[in-house]
């Protein structure tokens, strides 16, 4: 492989393919690179409406591209963290709320930690997250997370938006940045005698040489799988959802739009409720090992009511897994191709932007060499290890006995050693932020979510010691001081309007 990349081809279009596209694009365009993105229109991509961590916001940043531009273009919504009700029936609420944690949450959060940890030792205290979170009572009262004018308090949050709409915007930006964009289907990966793709053949533009192939081919892996012979390593133990089923409904212009995802449980798995600009988006989550597709499709019609009536579904399926080499000889994975966990908290997308980011910072750092491959891939596998077992922590915690299958995600004892540590260190008596430090080098999720999960869910032992004054003195401190500081924060849909018409 030559120093620079002179030539790269991308193999799939989407969100994923034109976010790789346009990040190469904006790096290495300035270096002489050419970039190539080849997708058939007649080979759909897999989006039914998405949501994002703070991350994302750092992507349209680095591109130079303002909020008000693209979230227009994909009908996007602020997102101020995702609620999760009905995971626990046994409990004080059967919902809690995992917020974006800002700078503004700062005074009330170490009230948060204390209180949990009292909580732990089996004094009756409240530790539920929900009081201790700016961005949760801006959800409760559908405010965005953008503050009025005086107000200089600046706050992370994420997006919802249409994942198709948002493949079109970036494909229009890629364009403008002089990406070539090829319809056309691929129907042969040549191979070197090292073992490198050398080109790969279409119907009409015929063979497509490049040094660097980026796949972006969906769950077929049509380079990194299918040519390069990558295997996929299932977690279908550890995870049990393999299917959904979507069905869009109508949003009311004049009702108080919401600022969160909305991840309810079901008999059999979850629902995602997210608002957007012109609907609601909304998919049912499962196992098929425990219902069929046309049961989940009636039991989420039946959820939805009235407002699904003669809309049409879309069903998904998926293996819950990934690859081990994310960056294969000269071809690196981006996507789907390089596995699928589940769309619980939303984090494909965050997988997606950080093998993109990651992998162009080490290509430059190795001079365009291969020496960082192996790096790059433990990242990758880290991230993605990291994420499922904060995924499978929500399974494993569910407080629900109306199903087998709740019952079984509940005694699931296939999980990793770091997500056993995490859950058996908060029931014993040892520091738990100790317990986290010991496994941080695993972990993507941190101290702030691990808290406001393993409290949210009510992990705790039975409270047998009355509550302390300080501990009340918290809760009340903390919860005062959101909610004066959320009335600091535009209505949700009052601030969409602004976005739209600026």
């Amino acid at each position: 492989m030559n120093a620079l990349p002179n030539q790269i081809v991308i193999v799939g279009g989407g969100t994923a393919g034109w976010m790789a596209a346009n990040l190469m694009a904006h790096q290495w365009s300035k270096l002489g690179c050419n970039i190539t993105l080849v997708e058939s229109k007649n080979i759909g991509t897999v989006g039914v409406g998405e949501g994002t961590t703070p991350f994302f916001q750092g992507f349209f940043d680095r591109l130079g591209i303002p909020e008000s531009e693209w979230m227009e273009a994909a009908n996007a919504t602020y997102k101020c963290g995702i609620s999760f009700p009905n995971w626990i029936t046994t409990a004080k609420t059967d919902s809690y709320f995992h917020p974006f944690y800002s700078y503004i949450d700062s005074p009330q959060v170490p009230l948060f930690f204390a209180n949990a940890n009292l909580r732990r030792e089996g004094l009756d205290v409240d530790a539920h997250p929900d009081d201790y979170f700016v961005t949760s009572k801006l959800a409760a009262q559908c405010r965005s997370p953008i503050a009025k004018e005086g107000n200089h308090q600046r706050l992370d949050y994420g997006y919802h938006f249409d994942a198709g709409l948002l493949g079109e915007f970036l494909k229009k930006k890629g364009i403008e940045r002089g990406i070539v964009h090829i319809d056309d289907k691929v129907t042969d990966v040549r191979l070197d005698s090292n073992g490198d793709i050398s080109s790969v053949i279409t119907v009409n533009a015929g063979e497509l040489i490049a040094d660097l192939f980026v796949d972006c081919s969906g769950f077929q892996g049509l380079l990194i799988q299918q040519a390069l012979g990558e295997k996929m390593v299932s977690y279908q133990s550890q995870l049990f959802n393999n299917s959904a089923v979507a069905i869009p409904t109508a949003i009311n212009g004049d009702e108080e739009l919401s600022s969160e995802t909305v991840s309810k449980a079901l008999s059999h798995g979850w629902v995602w409720h997210i608002p957007l600009a012109n609907r609601y988006g909304n998919g049912y989550v499962y196992s098929n090992k425990y219902i069929s597709a046309e049961e989940a499709e009636l039991e989420l019609r039946q959820h939805l009511g009235e407002k699904a009536e003669g809309v049409k579904a879309l069903h998904l399926s998926w293996t819950p897994g990934r690859i081990t080499e994310h960056w294969k000889n000269n071809c690196v994975a981006i996507g789907l191709s390089q596995g699928f966990l589940e769309p619980l908290e939303a984090p494909m997308l965050n997988i997606i932007q950080r093998s993109i980011e990651n992998f162009v910072e080490l290509y430059e750092k190795s001079e365009f060499t291969r020496e960082y491959q192996q790096e790059f891939n433990a990242d990758i596998n880290s991230l993605i290890d990291g994420t499922r077992d904060y995924l499978q922590a929500h399974y494993k915690l569910n407080g629900r006995d109306d199903s087998q299958y709740w019952k079984d995600c509940r005694s699931n004892i296939s999980q990793s050693k770091e997500l056993k540590s995490i859950l058996d260190g908060w029931i014993g008596n040892r520091n738990f932020d100790q317990v986290l430090r010991e496994s941080m080098h695993n972990q993507v999720y941190f101290k702030t979510s691990w808290y406001c999960i393993l409290a949210g869910m009510e992990h705790f032992q039975q409270a047998c010691k009355p509550a302390v004054r300080a501990g009340k003195r918290n809760h009340q401190r903390a919860k005062e001081a959101c909610l004066e500081k959320a009335s600091g924060f535009i209505k949700h849909r009052a601030q969409l309007m602004q976005v739209y018409n600026s």
